[in-house]
């Protein structure tokens, strides 16, 4: 039979009997202490009433209090930053040390690791050797533009390959994303794509709840996941699309080309009417070119996103590469974050995000990682995270934002009059014009108040061609290899940064405690000297430099005499 475990219950005489000896103690303490002479803190005076100019010595006194607990705030701030840098420089290490182990032990199966990997469904190798083949296959090509960003979106090599290629090829550009972009804005860019090449103006279903259309008044019984949620301007792109089939007397095949997350997938399921491609806010679902039947005329092609020229702005990079949140390092990430908030109102951002006035990008992301909630082990920041959910924010259709056609009409070098023209062939203008009017009058749009306004970065160039993609990889393994040797110098340096800091904050309680009334002559020479100090630390975001008169302000830690 097992062993019952003994019982904590106590009698009461004992429980009473211990309390007593508790309280016997602490007064045995408290006399102790009482006889060595343990004196309470003195109580801070103040300034007296009579005390001559006591606002200014107050307010001075308040200003001083306030530097003190910015420099300590930003100390703090700096200790989180360096332990961040610390514990992932050791966890880099060690990947090393695990890497450096398998490939001792996997030396023979290296090259063929290698090949496997080019030649694997999620490279970028494989990306371009689709889309080429998107392209060649196709006998009109839909470019898929993003309408808050319609000339970040647009690609020069893409149009460039399309109108010099063999055979009749056609562009048609679809506006995407309409309901996201004020009215007027929209027009205006209508006007002004459709000079150069026939625009379709679309909104492409999704399979989330859609606040711009009327939702129904009684709950539906079953919702069909494979159904798609409302969409506009398919009717006007199918038309056209058949009407260009007959005018060719033969079967034609479309394909669908564009960035990532400017939903390529998501206007072939609107166009189909069923979910018949995946789509996601995970950039790069499409991994190879896909076949959907319209009709027996009509065959629709969906190809991967075009990858973008690592020589793009940062800006471009953000918002058109393909980032896996992953894999993708967070100098990337908080690059691409600063880039955005960069190239838009601040105020409409602070606004928007409900975010009080920020100074620079780390603090606006520490600042919305609080709100959100989204904290590390301690309280600290998750600042990749949350730049990661700004970037998905910024491209998926959350966020909405408007930017300006250019003021004139300069059409690429590539695009003379004559190959416009010739992209015009075919299709019935008069028929675009009224759909893209009946789609623009269907919808509700966000007023141009509530949407932020944005500066774009122009076009953004692309990799199409196979051999291109592989010379630029060698080039991007030795970019990440010296981000690696400039993290670990920063490391270094952060260290050197943190002693500086801990100096200053010893000078200025120096300060503090030799600015007494009666020794102003004293003070001053000390000022200035302290004033040199600190001219020389630049770890410091604000100057703690202070004049003889300004020295002279009341201390609360001495006794006014």
């Amino acid at each position: 039979a097992e062993l019952k475990k003994a019982s904590k219950r106590l009698t009461c005489h004992k429980r009473y009997k211990i309390q007593k000896k508790i309280r016997e103690h602490h007064r045995k303490v408290r006399k102790e202490a009482k006889k060595r002479g343990r004196k309470k803190p003195k109580k801070d005076p103040g300034v007296p009433s009579a005390a001559p100019f006591k606002e200014e010595l107050l307010r001075e006194a308040e200003q001083r209090k306030q530097k003190l607990e910015e420099l300590k705030q930003k100390q703090k701030l700096q200790r989180q930053k360096e332990h961040e840098k610390r514990r992932k420089l050791e966890a880099k290490k060690n990947a090393t040390k695990t890497k450096e182990k398998a490939e001792g032990k996997e030396s023979s199966g290296k090259s063929k690791a290698k090949t496997n990997k080019l030649l694997g469904k999620n490279s970028k190798e494989s990306f371009c050797r689709e889309l080429r083949k998107v392209i060649e296959a196709s006998d009109v090509v839909l470019e898929v533009l993003d309408a808050r960003d319609p000339m970040g979106c647009r690609c020069p090599q893409l149009e460039q390959a399309v109108i010099c290629s063999r055979g009749d090829k056609k562009l048609l550009l679809v506006l995407n994303k309409i309901d996201l972009v004020p009215k007027e804005n929209l027009e205006k860019w209508l006007n002004y794509l459709k000079k150069e090449f026939p625009t379709v103006a679309f909104k492409s279903a999704t399979l989330m709840k859609d606040r711009t259309m009327e939702q129904p008044t009684k709950r539906p019984a079953h919702v069909d996941l494979s159904r798609t949620t409302e969409y506009f301007g398919s009717k006007c792109l199918l038309k056209l699309l058949q009407e260009h089939g007959r005018t060719r007397n033969k079967p034609i095949q479309v394909g669908v080309v564009g960035f990532p997350n400017v939903g390529k997938s998501s206007i072939i399921n609107s166009l189909k009417g069923v979910r018949a491609c995946n789509v996601g806010l995970t950039r790069g679902v499409t991994k190879s070119m896909q076949i959907v039947h319209l009709d027996k005329q009509t065959k629709i092609l969906d190809s991967p996103s075009i990858i973008a020229d690592p020589s793009n702005s940062a800006l471009a990079l953000a918002l058109r590469s393909i980032i896996d949140t992953e894999e993708s390092g967070s100098a990337d990430v908080l690059e691409g974050a600063n880039a955005i908030l960069n190239y838009c109102s601040k105020q409409q951002v602070m606004m928007r995000y409900c975010i009080p006035d920020f100074r620079n990008t780390e603090e606006f992301l520490t600042l919305l990682a609080q709100k959100r909630g989204m904290l590390k082990k301690g309280g600290v920041p998750n600042i990749d995270s949350i730049a990661k959910v700004l970037l998905c924010d910024w491209t998926g259709a959350k966020i909405s934002y408007h930017s300006q056609p250019p003021e004139s009409q300069r059409p690429p070098p590539y695009l003379t009059d004559d190959k416009a023209a010739k992209m015009q062939e075919g299709f019935n203008l008069k028929t675009l014009e009224e759909g893209n009017t009946t789609t623009v009058q269907a919808l509700k749009y966000p007023s141009p108040a509530s949407s932020i306004i944005f500066q774009s970065a122009g076009m953004t160039n692309g990799i199409i061609e196979e051999n291109k993609m592989i010379e630029k990889a060698s080039e991007w393994e030795n970019m990440e290899t010296s981000r690696e040797g400039e993290e670990e110098e920063d490391f270094t340096e952060s260290d050197d940064d943190q002693d500086d800091v801990e100096e200053d904050e010893m000078d200025v309680t120096e300060v503090t405690r030799k600015a007494k009334l009666g020794k102003q002559q004293t003070s001053s020479t000390n000022s200035e000297k302290q004033i040199a100090e600190n001219k020389t630390s630049n770890s410091l975001s604000f100057t703690l430099d202070k004049t003889a008169d300004e020295d002279d302000a009341y201390d609360f830690n001495t006794d006014y005499v």
